[in-house]
């Protein structure tokens, strides 16, 4: 019959003693008052155990200095072996790392800047793969003859469509909200080609807070223009007089 042995290492009375050593090792390596009280000795395996002492440093609240301490068979003293700083459950910990293509948001590409390369980009597809959308497949098929080897995907268009009119080009902003009419009874609007003139176009306004910006059919502002606004009139100035009563100093 196997007998099964327990994995935790035996306790070792000379390692788990040898606090002195380890605090001197910490206080060596360690800026000046940053070494603070024994907090804990645990066996991490034969013979070996490691020091805890509290982290003083402002910049590692929650860390210990961990040191471990070694005994060599049939040595009755302990030694250092190795002195470093691990975080605790209450640690301050840095943001769990993130490639740099994945850490861009939109809007932090400035000039000179550029985005990695990403292969496998849900928002495209190969311009000359058929995908079963027909409006899809006819943009690929025209974009091939360009030569770009991609083009937006029908996932990337529904992203791109569903951000837009969420955002300032749709219907719920304010000067949407107050304008007496929408863009797609505007002469400045230029509707897009494809699909995506259903819902959205170009405003060509020069007075439009929109001008040159894609906008939804629903969206609008008081530059559309049918606006029944009045044109103030002139103001009428009463014709100059002389005044002759005036003192020159001079």
């Amino acid at each position: 019959m196997a007998v099964k042995k327990d994995s935790k290492p035996k306790a070792d009375k000379v390692a788990l003693a040898a606090i002195e050593p380890a605090r001197e090792a910490a206080i060596s390596i360690a800026e000046p008052g940053t070494v603070g009280e024994h907090v804990g000795s645990v066996m991490i395996g034969d013979r070996l155990a490691m020091q805890y002492f509290a982290c003083l440093s402002p910049g590692y609240v929650g860390w210990h200095w961990a040191v471990s301490v070694a005994r060599a068979p049939r040595q009755k003293f302990a030694t250092v072996c190795d002195t470093n700083l691990l975080p605790t459950d209450e640690a301050v910990l840095a943001p769990d790392w993130l490639p740099y293509v994945d850490r861009i948001a939109p809007g932090d590409i400035g000039a000179g800047d550029e985005r990695p390369y990403v292969e496998d980009d849900d928002y495209l597809e190969a311009g000359f793969e058929a995908t079963g959308d027909e409006d899809v497949d006819q943009v690929g098929f025209f974009e091939l003859g360009l030569g770009r080897p991609r083009v937006l995907s029908a996932e990337g268009r529904d992203a791109a469509a569903q951000r837009w009119y969420d955002g300032d080009a749709g219907p719920n902003t304010a000067v949407a909200m107050q304008a007496k009419a929408h863009c797609s009874t505007c002469g400045f609007f230029v509707p897009m080609p494809g699909v995506l003139r259903q819902v959205f176009g170009v405003c060509a306004g020069e007075w439009s807070p929109s001008d040159g910006k894609v906008v939804s059919l629903d969206h609008g502002c008081g530059a559309h223009s049918e606006t029944e606004a009045p044109a103030t009139p002139p103001e009428v100035l009463d014709a100059p007089v002389l005044d002759e009563l005036a003192l020159d100093f001079s």
